[in-house]
């Protein structure tokens, strides 16, 4: 086992434990559902932050989308996260299921290998030849483990999995109890309160396997948009880059001026206009922010251990071509577009273009 210290990514219930432990102390007077570690109060504020009492803002965009997703798990329907690739809904989540169970590793990742086991349960073989099917060697699926202690469940890129795969959700969200024939014929687990699945599902891929209609109707949708708020989007990104460099973060200067030309250049093109209004062609990779937060996290590193440690310019401008051109060569015309008539012009004014506009015309001739 990796100590919490020492590992690369810790989940959201260690990263965030000192804010759920005083929201705990908080919450005595708050209405809680059974099976929930918070109140409904204290996991939106988890999620939303309230600087009064010392509580980070963790998602940032549409504020009523989580009042939505928290209402979703209150009932019987389990909630769907929707949207583009790089829109948080991972994020979100994770940080829902830490608020309310205390646990986010009850995950399913969906894949084209997903097999009903993943789903539902297996056997330890050994055990299952040594002692017929027994409680011991039964291996439980998260969901089984998420019904047996009424804790929330999350299934990512459910729309990868076969449509056969899926539909073994159906009798799962509908009945909330898992029969296991191998025990007997009565044998079963019946779900505690508290638990509920999150499914999130990439728009773009909505087409490899469409859930079907009575899936769907198993969930609540809810559309996690990108953020249009340069700013949100900025203070996002600083966040996030200062959690990805963690101990390096006070030996590289990282001026705001440079998150804000790569937020810029990301904003213009995933909505095809800029700022003063002239029409762009939109690439077909994805401008997320996740994916700007990579980019920043990599300049960052570049400035730190190739340069003098000051992100620049053109820094960000080295690793926008690993994003741009992942999906289609075509994208090369268009960012040559965005470069020769946008921000050449801006280049002439400011000296943070200037370095991205120097570096960027080598790359995109």
């Amino acid at each position: 086992m990796v100590k919490h210290t020492q590992a690369i990514r810790l989940s959201a219930e260690q990263r965030y434990a000192n804010e759920l432990n005083k929201l705990l102390k908080l919450d005595s007077h708050n209405n809680k559902p059974k099976g929930w570690q918070l109140s409904p109060k204290s996991v939106r504020t988890f999620i939303l932050g309230n600087e009064e009492i010392g509580i980070s803002r963790k998602f940032f965009g549409d504020d009523p989308l989580v009042d939505r997703a928290i209402v979703s798990l209150l009932g019987k329907q389990g909630l769907m996260l929707v949207g583009e690739p790089g829109t948080a809904k991972s994020m979100l989540s994770e940080l829902l299921a830490a608020a309310i169970s205390g646990d986010s590793n009850l995950t399913i990742q969906g894949t084209a290998g997903t097999s009903e086991d993943h789903i539902r349960y297996s056997w330890n073989y050994a055990l299952l030849l040594a002692e017929g099917p027994t409680e011991r060697a039964l291996v439980g699926s998260p969901i089984y483990h998420g019904m047996q202690q009424g804790k929330i469940v999350r299934f990512e890129e459910i729309t990868r999995c076969p449509p056969e795969i899926q539909d073994v959700l159906v009798s799962l969200m509908s009945e909330k109890q898992m029969m296991i024939p191998e025990m007997g014929q009565n044998a079963k687990i019946s779900a505690k309160p508290g638990f509920n699945l999150i499914g999130t599902a990439n728009l773009q891929d909505r087409g490899v396997h469409e859930m079907s209609a009575a899936l769907k109707r198993r969930f609540n949708f809810e559309t996690v948009n990108p953020i249009t708020d340069k700013n949100f989007e900025i203070e996002l990104i600083q966040m996030q880059l200062n959690q990805e460099l963690g101990e390096l973060k006070s030996q590289i200067i990282i001026p705001v001026d440079v998150i804000e030309l790569l937020v810029t250049t990301f904003q213009e093109l995933r909505q095809g206009q800029t700022q003063a209004g002239t029409k762009l062609k939109t690439p077909d990779a994805v401008m997320s922010t996740a994916e700007a937060v990579n980019i920043v996290y990599a300049s960052a590193l570049d400035a730190y251990y190739f340069d003098e440690g000051t992100l620049e310019g053109r820094h960000i401008a080295k690793q926008l071509i690993g994003v741009v051109l992942k999906d289609n060569v075509d994208d090369i015309k268009r960012i040559q577009f965005y470069m020769d008539n946008v921000v050449r012009e801006r280049a002439k004014n400011s000296p943070v273009w200037h370095s991205f506009y120097q570096v960027s015309k080598k790359f995109w001739k």
